[in-house]
């Protein structure tokens, strides 16, 4: 039983205030493998304070020292890379493939994109007489998922550390280890003692607490929409900024005229990888009324493709399990709805996969024949379930696609300038079009109930600055 007992506050490993544990459990076998405490308010305001002492002489700090801590502190990744992503690999269930191949990476390529932006950017601008002046803006808290833990917590630290902001970071108490090994590497990087500050809890915990310190100048969150909106009503009160990264229904149109095999095969792929625990999946496919028949059989066929395995011995596409205990029953609840609301199942279906007696294993699974007013047309199901959606026209993919509380993501399959006409058209922050890669460069974050802020590339880092003007700073 690996032990994480104490938390990161000021330069230092300290002992909670209060003892309290938790067990850290594996996905795959169900057994708990690792121990941590559970933080509590006075542990909050200690790492706020030293956050809050730290800022004024890490935000006076230069450019080109910023920049390379964030370049010592992607090396330190790198070096520590197959213990980060065994530790992720334990913690949420992610196949040792997976989290070599883009977990860690991910994370890593943050800190690295960062430097580069922070080097180029211009913090003043002299228009006419007025100076506009971009500064820190102050002590961050951060609260980060479980699904991409390590990406989730560069892409909020890394920017952070950008701007000459200070910090205090509650990773998920479901995936903990990959924060500390972070914490780790970013001490031996030399990051000064009080700018990033680690304090393991829950949300009712911790997580309040952060949220609702009055000397806490700005939260972000990434999570579901419900606990985003705990965080920004427990903000509210002290006026600090909120930044959320919320859940996601994405709309995937495939366009008549698309390569049909390529389209709904990719589609389907992309749904499933990391179990579906993406809040950028496409887990909602249009496609046109007359091609549905053949889409379902491409559909059932790489759904089936998929091999469900064990994270350790998973080969590249394999999936592994749910990340938790309650995330598992919910998938299953909502496949069972769909069942009972009377979609067509085209593959999987409820329970674990041949082979599977225990750990949170999902079949991978493709509904077909979905109408856009069914549950799991609506509810983001954070599993590998795909829904397909039948359409008239092209008028009326978009239209349905549009009809969600969300907009995180979308993704169009077809000719480039067709397709291209349509991402325009999707009420949605971030549109891949082709099975376009991700890049860091470019902003990610949601309308509607996905949130709002954006994180990624050189939009994520103004997140963490405020504008000033100085009038009269030069003579008229």
């Amino acid at each position: 039983m690996k032990e994480y007992k104490q938390f990161y506050i000021d330069g230092a490993w300290v002992d909670p205030v209060e003892p309290r544990t938790m067990e850290v459990e594996n996905p795959a076998t169900e057994e708990s493998f690792a121990v941590i405490s559970i933080g509590s308010k006075a542990d909050v305001d200690k790492a706020v304070a030293a956050a809050k002492a730290a800022f004024p002489s890490f935000s006076q700090t230069s450019v080109e020292y910023r920049a390379e801590l964030l370049e010592k502190i992607a090396a330190g990744i790198k070096a520590r890379m197959p213990e980060m992503a065994e530790a992720i690999s334990s913690e949420m269930g992610a196949p040792m493939w997976l989290a070599n191949a883009a977990q860690v990476p991910a994370g890593m390529g943050h800190f690295a994109t960062m430097a580069a932006i922070l080097r180029e950017y211009q913090f003043e601008e002299l228009k006419g007489t007025t100076l506009l002046r971009k500064e820190p803006i102050g002590v961050c808290g951060f609260i980060t998922p479980w699904n991409w833990p390590l990406n989730q917590i560069a892409c909020k630290v890394a920017p952070a550390i950008a701007a000459g902001c200070t910090m205090v970071l509650k990773p998920s108490e479901i995936a903990p280890l990959d924060a500390m090994i972070l914490t780790e590497i970013m001490h031996e990087a030399g990051v000064p003692k009080g700018v990033f500050n680690l304090v393991n809890g829950d949300g009712p915990g911790v997580g309040a607490s952060l949220s609702a310190h009055p000397d806490v100048d700005m939260m972000s969150f990434t999570g579901s929409t419900r606990a985003g909106v705990l965080v920004a009503q427990a903000a509210a009160p002290t006026v600090k900024r909120v930044a959320q990264e919320l859940g996601g229904k994405s709309p995937n149109i495939i366009l008549p005229s698309a390569d049909l095999e390529k389209a709904v095969g990719g589609g389907v792929m992309q749904m499933m990888t990391n179990s579906g625990q993406s809040c950028n999946a496409p887990s909602r496919m249009f496609v046109q009324k007359d091609q549905q028949e053949q889409a379902m059989a491409i559909a059932k066929a790489a759904a089936e493709s998929v091999k469900v395995m064990m994270p350790g011995e998973a080969t590249p596409g394999a999936i592994g399990p749910i990340s938790n205990g309650n995330q598992y029953q919910k998938v299953q609840d909502l496949i069972q709805k769909g069942i009972e609301e009377g979609a067509t199942l085209v593959a999987g279906g409820p329970g674990r996969p041949e082979g599977f007696n225990k750990g949170y294993f999902a079949r991978p699974t493709v509904f077909a024949n979905v109408t856009n007013d069914m549950t799991i047309a609506r509810e983001e199901i954070f599993g590998p379930v795909l829904v397909m959606i039948p359409y008239e026209d092209v008028d009326h993919a978009v239209e349905m696609a549009n009809d969600t509380v969300y907009g995180l993501a979308g993704y169009v399959q077809g000719p480039e300038d067709e397709a291209r006409k349509v991402a325009n058209r999707i009420r949605a922050g971030q549109i891949q079009v082709n099975g376009a890669r991700p890049d860091f460069t470019a902003p990610f974050g949601g309308y509607g109930q996905s949130g709002n802020g954006r994180e990624w590339g050189e939009y994520g880092f103004e997140e963490f600055l405020e504008i000033k003007a100085v009038m009269g700073y030069k003579a008229a």
